[in-house]
């Protein structure tokens, strides 16, 4: 594949100066702040895509394009990049299959994603590429070696972040405002997930030995049938495939034997055997070499060959004599076979899943046999596990509260950044009941907001307004993102391209400016890709997209391409005032670029 850059990411800064690109080249691309980024996605027969390529740059990349155009496509073509489930409705009409692919680069946490999958890294970039096939069937690549959905799944975290245009607040169940507040704290559930597992893991045994006495009388019964049948015919390991060759021995005992006597006759006993023959030959050669020393070497290899047969001759005539034509021994095998299979088919595949079988039953009846010690010994381990796991559940709590204090602080300023005046909350509440008891911990964690005066706070899924529910969403996520940027600086990570696909439904005028204000502060610590209608929110680009669709040959085309100022500035005229752009549109929409402008620092 070939990359197509971001002008000047890899030498000079870019000559062409629009849209402050220069700054942000300067800001994003020296060593010590430079970020993993998207560098270009492709798109090929993929829905009313024929063929396109998108090269993005450091910052905010706005796509922009008419309704229709593909903007939204090229979106949900990266989330099926990032792992999403692919469907075979997405393969272009008239095409046999829809490929797309990007160029991602790379990070330690997605390097080490690669060496657990066994795949080779390629430099300082990662390629993703995934074929859709009919009937539902595909492929994928990784650095053009072949991987799975499963992998691209597990390097998504470390390279890009999706927010869909479908996704709304009221999609947020408590489990999820929970993983919010924990991606902004950057929260480790790891001690909590692993008593957790052990509490469960201890509980389940208890349950076991503490069944019914009748229950616990019928399994014992049952597991010392197993256990005796096993003993008693005492199976080794690969006892039956012994047994099969000495079986088929016996079976061809005649055969065999005239087979190894006729070949120890051949090579030594008969008086015109091979040892003979070459005993002879041997000789002549002595005497040759007695006159003519290049016969040495040619005597030593005669011997050689005498002494092989001689050793092959052995061999045989000893396996012939220790062939019993038994018929007694035949049967003992055939019964002792058939009594192995019975066991295999009832017990496992093979003598060893057999053996194995008969250890577990065994100790099963061990565990009843000692149940009161056992139980007791378990019952104080299921407290010290537990205690263990409220000590982890607490230590989340203890963090969790404290998140929610800075989040909701900071949500609320941001919120109220995009023309609203709202209060924000977090509330965590923790449930130490252990039907509550999770792997994350026991806290249901809430967001709650009044966008109104002196109205109470309510669940976010009770905002009314279309506009409110996009700007609460795209504050909660800078503000997440933002705080998950810092966390991880702390523990020297990197953050991921986040996109964002028209976050901004439903708001416009002043409100839409604040939006734009806002990706554009999100993009100075990493990069954004965002599809947007609105110009306002155009106009804070670092790199301007244009989607742009046509029909040739009766067909729809679709291409991607990066704008020019004075192109910047007519595509903004557009989104003002529709397909005719007129002076006034024009001069509004330099105006809007110019105040807009990103600032460098």
């Amino acid at each position: 594949m070939t990359v197509r850059r971001f002008p000047g990411l890899s030498g000079e800064p870019p000559a062409d100066r629009h849209c402050d690109a220069t700054a942000c080249w300067l800001l994003l691309s020296s060593p010590q702040n430079r970020l993993p980024m998207l560098l270009e996605l492709r798109a090929e027969n993929y829905a009313v895509i024929d063929h396109a390529i998108a090269a993005f740059g450091p910052g905010l990349n706005l796509l922009t394009g008419e309704t229709g155009a593909g903007k939204s496509i090229l979106v949900d073509a990266l989330a099926l990049l990032m792992g999403q489930k692919a469907s075979s409705d997405l393969i272009r009409h008239g095409a046999d299959r829809a490929v797309l692919s990007c160029v991602f680069e790379s990070t330690a946490g997605a390097e080490a994603v690669l060496e657990e999958n066994g795949i080779d890294p390629e430099g300082q970039e990662i390629i993703l590429r995934r074929e859709i096939l009919p009937a539902g069937k595909g492929r994928v690549f990784v650095n053009n070696q072949p991987a799975t959905v499963a992998v691209l799944r597990a390097l998504a975290p470390e390279l890009a972040l999706i927010h869909a245009q479908s996704e709304t607040i009221s999609g947020f169940d408590p489990a999820q405002q929970r993983g919010l507040l924990d991606r902004f704290a950057n929260l480790a559930t790891d001690d909590a997930a692993e008593a957790f597992a052990r509490w469960r893991a201890i509980q389940s045994r208890l349950a076991e030995l503490e069944h019914d006495e009748q229950d616990r009388l019928r399994l014992t019964e049952l597991w010392s049938f197993q256990a005796r049948e096993i003993q008693s015919a005492a199976p080794q390991p690969g006892e039956d495939e012994a047994l099969e060759t000495e079986k088929r021995v016996l079976a061809n005992a005649e055969k065999l034997y005239a087979a190894a006597t006729s070949a120890n006759n051949l090579l030594y006993e008969e008086s015109a055997s091979a040892e003979a023959a070459l005993q002879g030959a041997q000789k002549h050669l002595e005497e040759l070499a007695r006159y003519d020393p290049t016969f040495a070497e040619s005597v030593q290899q005669l011997a050689a060959a005498r002494a092989t047969v001689q050793d092959v001759a052995a061999t045989v005539r000893d396996y012939a004599e220790r062939i019993d034509a038994s018929p007694e021994r035949l049967a003992e095998i055939e019964d002792r076979l058939a009594l192995l299979d019975r066991l295999k088919r009832k017990y496992g595949a093979t003598l060893a899943d057999v053996i194995a079988f008969g250890e577990e039953s065994a100790r099963k009846l061990d565990e009843i046999d000692n149940r009161d010690e056992i139980l007791k010994s378990l019952r104080v381990e299921f407290v010290r596990v537990a205690d263990a796991y409220r000590s982890a559940a607490r230590a989340l709590t203890a963090e969790r509260s404290a998140a929610a204090k800075k989040l909701e602080k900071l949500a609320e300023s941001q919120i109220n950044d995009l023309a609203m005046k709202a209060r924000f909350s977090v509330a965590v509440t923790p449930s130490e009941e252990t039907s509550s008891w999770t792997a994350q911990g026991w806290d249901q964690v809430e967001c709650r907001i009044a966008t109104n005066a002196g109205e109470p706070l309510k669940p976010l899924d009770q905002i009314a307004s279309g506009g409110e529910m996009s700007r609460v969403l795209l504050a909660l996520k800078v503000s997440v993102e933002e705080g998950a940027t810092r966390s991880r600086a702390k523990k020297t990570q990197v953050p991921r391209t986040l996109v964002f696909d028209e976050i901004d439904i439903g708001i416009g005028g002043r409100a839409a400016e604040a939006v734009g204000r806002k990706l554009q502060a999100l993009a100075r610590v990493q990069q954004v890709l965002c599809v947007t209608h609105l110009p306002q929110i155009a106009a804070c680009a670092n790199q301007h997209l244009l989607i742009e669709k046509q029909e040739r040959q009766r067909r729809t085309h679709t291409s991607v391409r990066l704008l020019t100022v004075q192109e910047r500035a007519e595509e903004i005229a557009r989104m003002i005032s529709g397909a005719t752009v007129t002076d006034t549109s024009l001069r509004h929409a330099e105006q809007m670029l110019k105040s807009s402008a990103a600032p460098a620092g």
